[in-house]
């Protein structure tokens, strides 16, 4: 036993032995580690933008209008990355949500309505959107939530009554009127608008406790609805 042992560490044998070793070591470790270097694997629900020094590298595109360019999109699955001279940076394009501030908003008929909405909304993967998305705007939540509350506010305006459309017909009507402007501005794609609670403000329904009521048989009768209200707003 012992002279086979001493055999595979003496000469020729020892020779094999070390290099079937580093050919083992090599498969097993360097080849993966080297494919994992120059690979770069993009999961669904994620894009990349190709990098050059840290910075994304734009191609300029021929008969654009406003020569801005488009970056460089790696859309899912395996790509080739060379560390030396290009990278990438990941970019989550799933939908998500973002909540507007509450607003009051007057309507046509004069009635007022304190609006808790919300918007949902992805980023578009195309080099000029992304580009848009990644490099053109500060703070994209922000500048999309103006958008989409100033159409609110305006569609608003010209409705009548008390109450707000249901989210069926509300939504289309705002997204469409302020889509392509989110998309030209901020890079994304505007999904739909949802109110999330919508209430009368306490000055609407003051104003109409206080409003003297045309003379008619009930109108001597005590509104007890309105007593309350009235109380509770003049102790705050």
């Amino acid at each position: 036993m012992l002279d086979v042992i001493s055999g595979m560490f003496s000469g020729s044998a020892l020779g094999v032995l070390v290099k079937t070793s580093g050919a083992a070591l090599t498969l097993l470790v360097v080849v993966p580690a080297l494919m994992k270097l120059f690979l770069v694997t993009v999961d669904e629900g994620s894009t990349a933008i190709r990098t050059r020094n840290g910075k994304p590298i734009i191609r300029r595109s021929r008969g654009a209008d406003d020569g801005r360019g488009e970056v460089v999109v790696l859309r899912p699955g395996t790509h080739g990355a060379f560390p030396i001279f290009y990278w990438y940076r990941l970019v989550d394009v799933r939908a998500r949500s973002t909540d507007l501030p509450a607003r009051s908003l007057t309507a046509a008929s004069g009635h007022q309505h304190l609006v808790h909405a919300s918007f949902d909304w992805r980023p578009i993967v195309s080099g000029h959107d992304l580009r848009v998305l990644e490099l053109d705007v500060v703070n994209v939540r922000e500048r999309a939530g103006n958008i989409v509350g100033a159409a609110l506010r305006d569609l608003v305006h010209q409705l009548d009554g008390a109450v707000l459309p249901p989210n069926d017909l509300l939504s289309p009507r705002v997204v469409d009127a302020c889509s392509d402007l989110v998309r030209t501005d901020c890079g994304i794609e505007l999904l739909r608008v949802i109110v999330t609670g919508d209430a009368l403000t306490d000055g609407y329904l003051l104003s109409q406790a206080i409003t003297p009521r045309p003379a008619d048989p009930q109108s001597a009768e005590w509104d007890a609805a309105a007593s309350v209200l009235a109380t509770r707003l003049s102790s705050v």
